[in-house]
């Protein structure tokens, strides 16, 4: 899969696109243009993100990580999560229901 073909940023706010659905977990897209953020907050499964262009800000759990292009960031179960943009970024969030 090409992601440069299917990612997609809107002005307005951050977007979401499933990528690959699988039994136990899945793969989604993230895009945020400069600015944007997804305000921390906590989820019933674990989560890495996985930086492929930009920089900004992870919150995993009490800590927040700068990051840019090739970081991986890991958040577990029922942990805050979040995402702070300062340059247009596109991640990967691999989720785990294990």
């Amino acid at each position: 899969m090409d992601l440069q073909k299917v990612v997609e940023c809107s002005p307005d706010n951050p977007l979401k696109k499933d990528l690959i659905r699988m039994k136990g977990s899945n793969i989604v897209l993230v895009c945020l243009q400069a600015g944007q953020e997804i305000a921390p907050h906590p989820e019933p499964y674990a989560v890495v993100f996985v930086v492929l262009q930009g920089e900004g800000v992870i919150t995993a759990g009490s800590a927040r990580h700068p990051v840019k292009p090739l970081h991986l960031v890991s958040v577990g179960k029922d942990e805050n999560r979040g995402v702070q943009c300062d340059q247009r970024m596109m991640l990967l969030g691999i989720r785990d229901d294990v």
